[in-house]
């Protein structure tokens, strides 16, 4: 440890450096000569921004034809029970003296559910409304929408 330089000094951090030009960046020359930037001889950085003075929001007309392809391209929304269908399942209902409760416990579902198809709410449900038919003996379904239900169609024998 003889040969150690009791003079020099090992300085590690920022206080022992010397201090050295720190960038400034400015977007106007009246600012930098504010600053003296130029006569100091620091480094100087004059950036624009790419986006400025542009609404953000407003993406011009190329935005609103992508918009509207994609409104074009979407799929249509599954058809809602026919209001008739509701109005000829009310009125079995009603004849056979039963309310939404009744008929829900009969064709085990929910009331909400039968309170949906008679206010026409309700996506169209082929095996719920067969459910309905069979318990009210009126068809739901087809052309001929509230006409009572003939019983199982018999094959016909001919006789020669």
């Amino acid at each position: 440890m003889s040969n150690v330089e009791w003079d020099s000094k090992l300085v590690i951090g920022s206080r022992g450096q010397a201090k050295r030009p720190s960038a400034i960046a400015s977007t106007s020359n009246s600012a930098l000569n504010a600053v003296c930037a130029r006569r100091q001889g620091t480094v100087v950085a004059v950036d624009r921004r790419a986006t400025g003075g542009i609404n953000k929001a407003h993406q011009g007309p190329d935005h609103q034809r992508i918009a509207k392809i994609d409104r074009e391209n979407e799929v249509a929304p599954p058809p809602k029970v026919n209001p008739a269908v509701g109005r000829a399942m009310q009125a079995a209902r009603l004849a056979l003296q039963l309310s939404q409760r009744d008929l829900a416990a009969k064709c085990n579902e929910k009331p909400s559910v039968l309170q949906e198809i008679e206010s026409g709410r309700a996506t169209a449900n082929p095996q719920i409304l067969s459910k309905i038919e069979r318990h009210l003996g009126v068809k739901l379904r087809g052309n001929d929408i509230g006409a009572k239900l003939g019983g199982p169609k018999r094959a016909t024998t001919s006789q020669q």
